[in-house]
């Protein structure tokens, strides 16, 4: 009976992934995501093994007012042997007048599939607040009846799903973003460009260039309808087990949206990425963006910055290496 309930969920959960369609938009990025997958996978749910705790704040554009800034809160464990996974996000961007906040449960049901790969298939469901404040607009005619007096909110649900594969030395993943909630904007010509389907396809892998050096390339291409296809290509090495130290290369392509003006597809950035171990089970991270656009000769860089805790200690015996 459990093996028949593990197929149909397997089942669904691939149902899911083939009924998306795709709009326009693109949410949040973070530069240091390789350390925490479930910023774009929930198959990722339940991988550390042991219960894990990350913050992160991002400022874009520091120069530019009203440039998007981005806080986050995850938190994940495995469970039953870590055939599953938990997992809570919450959110909150703000770019100018609009702010969303987003609040996401997570699980992951997590195959093995070898003696040391698993497949995750994860599901996160919550809710989506988008707000904005007309108080910070200056328009030209006033009064103007399209921006708000104030503040005004609305809600709408928020599904994601994501299959997320790895063993030892490799991982891959594929994920979609927000496939439910467009319909029950009602304001549609404020909220809408924030609310569409986004596909994450990531990939990875650690070699050993020593016993004190590891490498790890990887990549995430994310596609949005109406946008550019986006991808950042990461370079990272691990000395003594400790500190990693890399960089990540983010442009864009014209694959399925031809027809977008050509600017669009210059929007290109080079990111400086480390991560430290300050202790047993206390993880630092900082990651600096470098615009290699039009926007480098406005100093327009952006900081990122993260902080991640193990409620057991690195030195505890542990299934799956926290590589990923």
């Amino acid at each position: 009976m459990k093996k028949t309930f593990n197929y149909i969920g397997f089942i669904l959960m691939l149902l899911v992934l083939s009924m998306s369609e795709t709009f326009a938009q693109q949410l949040p990025q973070f530069s240091q995501y390789i350390f925490n997958g479930l910023h774009v996978n929930p198959g990722y749910a339940g991988y550390k093994g042991e219960p894990y705790i990350q913050s992160t704040y991002r400022t874009q554009w520091i120069r530019f007012p009203g440039s998007p800034e981005t806080f986050t809160v995850t938190a994940d464990l495995s469970a039953n042997e870590g055939t599953m996974g938990f997992g809570v996000s919450l959110l909150s961007d703000n770019i100018g007048p609009a702010r969303t906040t987003t609040g996401m449960l997570t699980y992951a049901y997590r195959i093995q599939t070898g003696a040391r790969s698993y497949l995750g298939l994860g599901v996160s469901a919550g809710v989506s607040e988008y707000a904005i404040d007309g108080s910070m607009l200056d328009p030209n005619d006033f009064p103007d009846p399209d921006i708000p007096d104030g503040l005004i909110n609305m809600f709408a649900p928020n599904l994601n799903t994501g299959l997320f594969f790895h063993n030892d030395r490799f991982y891959a993943g594929f994920s979609v973003y927000n496939m439910i909630g467009k319909k029950a904007l009602e304001r549609e010509d404020f909220a809408l460009a924030y609310h569409d389907f986004h596909y994450y396809l990531t990939a990875g892998a650690l070699i050993d260039l020593g016993e004190m050096v590891k490498f790890k390339p990887s990549f995430l291409v994310r596609e949005v309808k109406g946008a550019p296809t986006n991808y950042d290509l990461n370079a990272m090495f691990l000395f003594g087990e400790r500190i990693w130290v890399g960089g990540s290369y983010r442009s864009n392509l014209k694959i399925w949206n031809e027809n977008l003006p050509e600017n669009l597809s210059n929007r290109n950035a080079f990111a400086t990425i480390i991560e430290i171990f300050a202790t047993d089970r206390i993880r630092l991270g900082y990651a600096y963006d470098h615009n290699l656009n039009v926007l480098q000769d406005y100093r327009t860089n952006s900081h990122e910055l993260s902080v991640g805790f193990y409620m057991t200690p690195r030195r505890a015996v542990m299934k799956n290496q926290r590589w990923f």
